[in-house]
């Protein structure tokens, strides 16, 4: 029984290390020592259809709170049909992606859907579009949304 117990103990124990018979272990973080940046990491960028807002979500039961890019609340009440929303660079044809969930992807048919959390793709693009239609035809397809970096 008691190993059966030290097993388990040692099982839920992840990312740690023991402490020494004489070393306290260190206590682990509370949600208020854990911090997300306060700043916003989009600020400087020209946001057309876009806003920017902090989200949280819970991975393994803990509160993550993260800035992303949204659609604004014009944009994303309009009336979208047969299309999916796919996050674009026209300068150089690349796909970013948007996080449903926790999980990143490419397309999402839900204009509220629409979340862009990678600043570090925003920032390499002087423009990202996020555009609807067809994904295999980018330049056929409609851009409702830009963020443009002036430089």
């Amino acid at each position: 029984m008691a190993a059966a117990t030290a097993t388990l103990g040692a099982a839920l124990i992840t990312g740690a290390q023991a402490a020494g018979p004489g070393a306290a272990a260190p206590e682990a973080a509370s949600p208020a020592t854990v911090r997300p940046a306060d700043e916003n990491p989009y600020l400087g960028i020209e946001l057309q259809g876009l806003r920017a807002e902090q989200r949280t979500m819970y991975p393994a039961g803990h509160p993550v709170t993260f800035w992303a890019l949204v659609l604004d609340d014009e944009t994303v009440t309009r009336h979208y049909r047969g299309g999916q929303f796919f996050l674009y660079a026209p300068a150089t044809g690349e796909f970013g992606s948007f996080l449903d969930t926790d999980i990143a992807v490419r397309t999402v048919r839900d204009p509220r859907r629409v979340v862009i959390a990678d600043s570090g793709f925003m920032r390499s693009h002087p423009r990202v579009e996020v555009r609807y239609g067809n994904p295999d035809r980018p330049k056929r397809a409609f851009t409702v949304a830009t963020a443009t970096i002036w430089m």
